[in-house]
């Protein structure tokens, strides 16, 4: 199993959530808010103000999939996200030991 991470664009979610739900296969996301800056600053800052407002929302795409699927996600989440500027965002692969589905058996009092 594979762990993809993507850290992508707000206004790319809708669309990207429409193409991956159309991959047979396709396992559930989760989505997080996030906010981020890039390594190389266009300019330094030269208030607190800018200094505080140097960051761009983002939002955060975690998948869990068996490793037949990942390559194809992965195109997938690129090709949506990718508008050619800088800050599009960046996709990482991760290696994952285990994953269990958390579900409530019906009719069993104790845990």
């Amino acid at each position: 199993m594979k762990e993809i991470h993507a850290v992508i664009r707000p206004q790319k979610l809708p669309r990207l959530r429409e193409v991956l739900r159309a991959v047979p296969g396709f396992p559930g996301m989760t989505i997080t808010r996030a906010v981020g800056c890039g390594a190389t600053a266009r300019h330094a800052p030269n208030s607190i103000k800018e200094e505080l407002t140097d960051f761009t929302d983002k939002v955060r795409v975690e998948i869990i999939t068996p490793d037949e699927l990942a390559d194809t996600l992965v195109d997938h989440i690129v090709g949506v996200a990718s508008t050619g500027q800088t800050g599009d965002g960046l996709v990482w692969v991760t290696e994952v030991q285990r994953a269990v589905f958390i579900r409530k058996t019906v009719g069993t009092d104790s845990l």
